[in-house]
Formats: C-alpha cells, sequence, structure tokens
C-alpha cells in the first residue's frame, strides 16, 4: 500500500511537520511505499527534500488542485490538520483539496477546540464527514469531539502521538539537579513562570535547560521579543546563571541526549486547550518525571502517572512540584512504551488504512460517547505552540 501524507514537511520548523515526518518515516521506512505533499506559508522557500513529491504553497491560486491530482496518486491519503497550515478563512482550501480526493483519506486532528468560532466549528465537522476515518492521539480529544461537534463517532480512532526515545536513552545524570522544557518558544509557553519558580527553588541550585529557537511565525510578527523578555526577567530575578537558554534546533541524537540527562521535564504552558503535546509523549516514554500545567493532554497523561499537575500561572505550586521531584532524583516508569513508540504507532496507522480500503470498521472506534472532564470543557479558546 502506497501512502501520500499532507504536511508541512522539514526543513519546515513546527510540530506539525516533525510529527509528520516521523510518521511518514516509520511508515514508508518498511515494505510500503509513499512520499509527502507538503505545505508550505507564503515566503518559505527552504527546498524539498527527496521524500517531498510535490509541494502546495499557501500563496498559489488553486494550489489545492495539484496537491490533490498528486495525492491521488497513492492509495490513502493522510492528512495532517491544524487550521493554521492551509489557505482560506480557518484553514478551508482543505476541504476543496479532499473533495477532489479519489482515494480513501485519514485526516489527523492536532487540535480540537473546546470553544471553536461558528466556522472553525463547521470546518472541522467537514472535514471529518469527507475522510474516511479520522484520528485523534488523546481519549479527550476524542471525547471533546464527538460531544461538542455534529461527527459521526464510528469514524474515529485514537492513536497516540508517537515517541523517539524510550527508557535506554537515559543518561547518568549530573550531580546538579537539571529541569528540562524544549520546543519552539513563543508566548504561551509559560517559560516566565517556569523562571519565577526558580526563585523558591535556589537551595536545590537547579540548571533549567530551555533548548529551542523562536517559533518562525512568532520571530515573523513579534521578532525575539518574547526570548528578550525571558532573558530580562531571569536578570531580574538574580536566576540568570540557573538558566541556560539553547538557541538550537537539535537533531535526534542531541535531543535524545539532552532528555536522557534531565531530572524533570516542566511544561508550564498557559493552553487550556491543548489535546496532544508531543514533548509530553516524549518526556513520559523517556521514563522522565513530567511537573506540567492542568492542559488537557497532561491531565489525561500524568494523573497517577509518571508526573504532577500543578495549576496554570502560579510559580509556587510548580517550584512545590518539581522540589518533590528533585528531592526523589531517579527514573520513573515509561508509560506503555512500545505502544508508543513510532514502529508500533505507524502500524495502527496501517491497520486503519487497511480497513479504509477493505470497508472494515475503523478499529478500536466506539459509538458511544464518553464523558468529557469538567477541567476540559471548562476551557478557554487559545491554541499553543507545539
Amino acid at each position: 500500500m502506497r501512502f501520500g501524507f499532507l504536511s508541512t514537511q522539514p526543513p519546515t520548523r513546527c510540530g506539525l511537520a516533525t510529527f509528520n515526518a516521523a510518521l511518514a518515516g516509520s511508515i514508508t521506512g518498511g515494505d510500503t511505499a509513499g512520499s509527502v505533499v507538503r505545505v508550505t506559508a507564503p515566503g518559505d522557500h527552504t527546498p524539498s527534500g527527496p521524500d517531498v513529491a510535490h509541494t502546495w504553497r499557501m500563496a498559489a491560486a488553486d494550489g489545492w488542485r495539484e496537491a490533490a491530482d498528486a495525492l491521488n496518486s497513492f492509495d490513502v491519503a493522510i492528512v495532517q490538520h491544524e487550521y493554521g497550515i492551509y489557505p482560506g478563512a480557518d484553514g478551508a482550501d482543505v476541504l476543496r483539496l479532499m473533495r477532489r480526493l479519489t482515494v480513501p483519506a485519514i485526516v489527523v486532528l492536532h487540535t480540537v477546540l473546546s470553544r471553536p468560532t461558528p466556522r472553525q466549528k463547521s470546518v472541522l465537522e467537514q472535514v471529518v464527514a469527507t475522510a474516511g476515518a479520522a484520528v485523534t492521539m488523546t481519549a479527550t480529544a476524542r471525547d471533546r469531539l464527538v460531544i461538542g461537534y455534529d461527527i459521526d463517532p464510528a469514524k474515529v480512532a485514537v492513536i497516540p502521538h508517537g515517541a523517539a526515545f524510550d527508557t535506554g536513552t537515559r543518561a547518568e545524570r549530573p550531580a546538579r539537579p537539571h529541569m528540562l522544557t524544549w520546543g519552539l518558544l513563543g508566548p504561551g509557553k509559560g517559560i516566565e513562570w517556569a523562571i519565577r519558580a526558580l526563585v523558591p527553588l535556589k537551595s536545590l541550585d537547579p540548571l533549567y535547560i530551555v533548548a529551542g529557537r523562536t517559533h518562525p511565525r512568532v520571530i515573523e510578527l513579534h521578532g525575539e521579543s518574547y526570548r528578550s523578555g525571558l532573558h530580562r526577567l531571569s536578570a531580574e530575578l538574580g536566576v540568570a546563571p540557573q538558566v541556560d537558554f539553547r538557541d538550537t534546533y537539535l537533531d535526534q541524537a542531541g535531543l535524545g541526549a539532552l532528555i536522557g540527562s534531565a531530572d524533570v521535564v516542566v511544561l508550564p504552558y498557559d493552553s487550556t486547550e491543548q489535546v496532544t503535546s508531543g514533548v509530553l509523549v516524549e518526556a513520559v516514554a523517556a521514563g522522565v518525571p513530567v511537573v506540567a500545567t492542568s492542559f488537557p493532554h497532561a491531565v489525561e497523561v500524568l494523573t497517577d502517572g509518571p508526573g504532577l499537575i500543578v495549576p496554570h500561572r502560579n510559580p509556587r505550586a510548580l517550584a512545590a512540584a518539581v522540589r518533590k521531584v528533585l528531592t526523589n532524583r531517579g527514573p520513573v516508569a515509561g508509560s506503555d512504551n512500545a505502544a508508543l513508540r513510532w514502529p508500533a504507532v505507524a502500524a495502527r496507522y496501517e491497520a486503519l488504512a487497511a480497513a479504509l480500503v477493505t470497508g472494515a470498521p475503523v478499529a478500536g472506534s466506539s459509538a458511544a460517547p464518553a464523558t468529557v472532564p469538567a477541567s476540559v470543557s471548562a476551557s478557554v479558546s487559545a491554541t499553543a505552540l507545539v
């Protein structure tokens, strides 16, 4: 079976591109074949790699036609959905593309808002209706989709976000405790709250590593003002020697070594909407304790699990949780490591594609909606950078 993938793709630097590259590589790295139809934003002229069959430039009028035709040369299309990566109001041009497809399509939903605008709701409902199957990466996202949107629950399957690292990646950690946050930076990441939490943690003298470049869209709109503000805050609070900003885009080997050296991964995100976090999955799969704010994916994974949940924008609560982890340093059990590894995740997509081609029911779906936790349903509309 040959797979066509529609998504942003490296060298574009965003969470969606990283996810698609890992999934496509895991599927096409075996006996299956496939390629990517890459979506690029206006001004993005970075050259595509050999894994890209066609480029859909957002600035091109009716670019969705050629993109759809490229996907139709495969047996199955896997469409990564995020409102901001496609042309049209709320990315509505992806609907034109999907309606032109003559092959079965699986749509992967990276954002399911609890309080969408009427147009956002309509677009997502039509995307799911047009696809043969829809994938969410958490049960929380599926519940939110089934209860809050007019869609067919039987089309929805839950397949977790894949992880590249496992407990075997853990390195011998230095004597000084290490806190770690990584990923593309920008407002909403909540790094300022973790920096403020360093003040009551001074007696432990932790090193807080903040690894990652500023998100390209943030640079386009605001330059490096967010990062500069974090530097100023560190200096004002007298914790600058404890914060190590690493303005770099890490490769797999470098990121694996960094995760393996961490005592705790800190995810102080401001968002109450985030139903998927690749950083969270990687940390849990690597057996590193996590302290996170109560965004939906963290609540689902960490409650009674390998980490601690704290309120949003509360540096004292964050410090107390980090102190608890650092005073009990040691590895934690990974959360079903084998099931989170990319080969296992890719196998589930392949099984879902096979079901679509043969007309079998979507594996793992259920027509009965689950209950949405109050902490999830009472959230506000704000999509975090991933």
